[in-house]
């Protein structure tokens, strides 16, 4: 994945809060990448309300 693709939420991994609950289904612009615990990469990704957060790669995908 690279930065610019849209992608899709399409499950989350761990329990999360409300607000990025609500994410599941959106669609997203990858905005940047960011290393979770040493040993994973996280990929951030902006919505059209211009919010952002980081989500595991098995959780997204391309559109």
């Amino acid at each position: 994945m690279e930065i610019g693709q849209k992608v899709k939420v399409f499950r989350l991994r761990d329990r999360v809060s409300a607000v990025i609950a609500q994410k599941l289904g959106k669609i997203g612009i990858i905005e940047g990448y960011k290393v979770t615990d040493g040993a994973g990469i996280g990929v951030v990704v902006k919505f059209d309300d211009n919010s952002s957060t980081w989500f595991f790669e098995d959780e997204i995908k391309l559109v």
